[in-house]
């Protein structure tokens, strides 16, 4: 499902998005402080109209503190199309199981449609 963002990442670096908002959430991040993350389901390409992901999480960043959310609002977003790696990886044992996928990251710009 993530190929779409690839195609993104190839023509244009920050793309208009829309995605519906399904719940908040928490990560413990490397140095082991909570931070508050929020799920975004069936997030479309809004130039091409294609889905692009199924879901992704974001950092709980002002952006979306100055919406009121609630279950199944749609967002409309600006973001930067990123590639990483992802997967397990040990050097000392010699075991490479990551690959290359994408995400959406920096996104600004965030409103609610109506």
């Amino acid at each position: 499902m993530r190929k779409a963002l690839a195609l993104a990442l190839e023509q244009d670096n920050r793309k208009k998005f829309k995605a519906t908002f399904e719940r908040l959430g928490k990560k413990t991040n490397y140095k082991g402080y909570s931070e508050d993350t929020i799920l975004l389901k069936n997030i479309i390409d809004i130039e091409t109209n294609r889905v692009v992901a199924d879901h992704l999480w974001f950092r709980y960043t002002k952006g979306f503190e100055a919406i009121t959310l609630t279950d199944g609002v749609l967002l409309e977003f600006e973001a930067r199309v990123k590639e990483y790696k992802k997967g397990y990886v040990n050097r000392a044992l010699h075991i490479n199981n990551s690959k290359t996928d994408f995400k959406l990251s920096h996104p600004t710009k965030i409103k609610k449609l109506e």
